[in-house]
């Protein structure tokens, strides 16, 4: 899609409303092991263990349909050390974790269940951004990164298009003319990063002119890779690192096994050992808040 058929579409707002409903089947700096991707911007908090951002999702990049990407993924640890990698079942395949996971629900067994609960998958979305303030790092104002986030930053989309209540319009977030600042507001609750009092701004076009439009829309990053089959390892390969994960064989993981697509040098990186009550919560489906504790550990 050209910048043209773009503007006059208005990012397809029925065909990504469409797409919320269709499921796919089944950070903190002082971290210095942690892998940094320039292309992608991470909110900071601030000395009180608050946060607060304003950016813009922006619409599908070129040559794509939808302005987001969905990834099921497992991070969990056991007595080779930690599985850290992407589901299959992003792809609509059998994944060997879920597979396993579904066996120790079905035995019954109160202790089969919680480490069913252990492993679960979590949810992550992939959109492009644009900057509008950054009160930690005013440098990155202005500019397009890839944004990494969870179901309640994703929830909160979906509130703006599909509103509860009659008095209340939809918007489309992602679109440059008729979308939406997002005010971010994180805040510590029981240790992890609440996003509850983030909110959109009213409808306003990202910029006065399309020239200005049209320069963020081209620096925009492709977000396909995120789900491209190439990317996942195979269900033999996640087998073969379950079971050595779960018997006990100890295994270092790099950098590509949780952030894709790994379009940078990879180095290896041995994960802080945390124990397994450091997991998230069943009710958090954030995994920033899940990494953002496991850096708090470190």
């Amino acid at each position: 899609m050209d910048f043209e058929s773009l503007k006059k579409s208005s990012s397809n707002f029925d065909a990504i409303t469409k797409a919320l409903e269709t499921k796919l089947a089944p950070e903190d700096q002082s971290n210095k092991n942690k892998y940094q991707d320039d292309r992608f911007w991470k909110p900071e908090l601030d000395k009180t263990g608050n946060g607060y951002a304003v950016i813009r999702f922006l619409p599908a990049a070129n040559g794509e349909d939808m302005p987001w990407q969905r990834v099921w993924s497992h991070a969990f640890q056991d007595k080779g050390g930690w599985y850290i990698e992407n589901s299959l079942t992003t792809l609509n395949q059998k994944d060997p974790v879920s597979e396993e996971n579904t066996r120790l629900w079905n035995t019954g067994v109160d202790s089969d269940k919680e480490i069913a609960r252990k492993r679960k998958r979590k949810l992550s979305y992939y959109s492009n951004i644009y900057v509008v303030s950054d009160p930690k790092h005013p440098e990155n104002e202005g500019k397009v990164f890839l944004f990494k986030f969870g179901k309640k930053i994703f929830d909160k989309i979906t509130e703006a298009m599909q509103p509860a209540f009659e008095d209340e319009t939809p918007i489309n977030p992602f679109d440059f003319w008729k979308g939406a600042n997002f005010k971010l507001k994180i805040r510590k609750v029981d240790g992890y990063w609440n996003y509850d009092k983030s909110e959109f701004e009213g409808v306003s076009q990202i910029k006065n002119s399309d020239d200005e439009i049209k320069a963020i829309w081209e620096k925009q990053h492709t977000l396909k890779p995120f789900v491209d089959p190439s990317n996942f390892k195979t269900y033999d390969e996640l087998k073969e690192k379950l079971n050595r994960v779960i018997t006990g064989t100890q295994s270092t993981v790099t950098v590509d096994e949780y952030d894709l697509p790994p379009q940078t040098s990879t180095t290896s990186v041995k994960m802080p050992e945390v124990s397994q009550s450091s997991i998230a919560s069943d009710d958090d489906d954030d995994t920033m808040s899940y990494f953002s504790k496991l850096a708090d550990e470190d």
